[in-house]
């Protein structure tokens, strides 16, 4: 696990690390005024994950904690049960290659055939009956202050990220209350999110006091994604699709998005708000750090 140092993320359980070899390259090229110039960017390389013998899917990734990213990817899409015991979880850098080992054969044949492209940046792949599991939902009657809103927007903006080293990535913050504790970054919002699936997973995290933040939009596949994980809070900076806010309103998800400075919309799920902070307290969002989030 790579644990925050740095005095500004030191409340972070997992924090970014954008300086981590094999996370970027430098690339060489020319700018506007036709002068050589050298950027950072991100890289993405592909990653098979198999459950026992079964072969389940390639996801391209930046390949940061893929035992993570595999576990959660497994336990979003319904192939491993909560109460699942699972034996090993080995990942060959080499091969790019992550197999779970649990106490039973599996079988996913006829899941395998129904695939649903998602609106991922990375062309996300979510398995037959996307809506499945979503009618025995019920999340937590939790309180939402809107100062722990406004202080976990304050937070994750001012830390240090990929996304802010070198762009063309996701980021995912699981919360609790007004502290953020697992910032995931990737190149499809489904891999963040699945990368925190897998920590909670792996670390007996229970869901239902989280909130889970996000810098890409609130799609259909992140309000399932986040329903399905028992969470009952999500919360971006982008915008939201019709459909992700028709799904949260059905299964009581409170949903909120353009949170800039001290503005936010929230579009499903506002019983849950206390409002105990007064906006116009809030200081609005410093411009160097709007480019978080501003194209996804």
């Amino acid at each position: 696990m790579q644990l925050a140092t740095q005095d500004n993320i030191s409340g972070y359980l997992i924090a970014p690390v954008p300086g981590a070899p094999r996370l970027t390259r430098a690339v060489d090229g020319v700018d506007h005024d036709g002068k050589p110039t050298t950027i950072s960017v991100v890289e993405e390389r592909p990653l098979t994950i198999f459950l026992n013998g079964q072969e389940i899917v390639t996801a391209m990734t930046i390949g940061d904690y893929p035992e993570y990213l595999a576990l959660g990817f497994l336990r979003n899409q319904g192939m491993l049960r909560a109460d699942e015991t699972v034996h090993r979880v080995e990942y060959d850098e080499d091969l790019d290659t992550v197999v779970v080992r649990t106490d039973g054969q599996t079988t996913f044949e006829e899941k395998l055939k129904k695939k649903t492209r998602t609106s991922g940046c990375a062309v996300g792949t979510v398995f037959g009956d996307m809506m499945e599991g979503l009618e025995k939902v019920t999340l937590p009657d939790i309180q939402v202050r809107t100062s722990d809103l406004y202080a976990l927007a304050s937070i994750i903006n001012r830390t240090p990220s990929l996304y802010l080293e070198a762009g063309a990535i996701h980021g995912t913050v699981l919360c609790q209350g007004d502290r953020p504790l697992v910032y995931m970054e990737d190149v499809g919002r489904h891999n963040a999110v699945d990368k925190i699936a897998g920590w909670m997973f792996s670390e007996g995290v229970g869901p239902g006091d989280k909130t889970l933040y996000t810098t890409g939009r609130l799609t259909s596949e992140m309000v399932i994604k986040t329903a399905l994980m028992g969470i009952p809070v999500l919360a971006s900076r982008s915008g939201f699709t019709a459909w992700g806010v028709e799904i949260a309103r059905q299964v009581g998800l409170t949903l909120i998005g353009r949170m800039r400075g001290r503005r936010f919309v929230c579009l499903a799920g506002e019983e849950r708000l206390l409002r105990d902070a007064d906006p116009d307290a809030v200081p609005d969002e410093d411009r160097k750090h709007r480019r978080k989030g501003g194209m996804e």
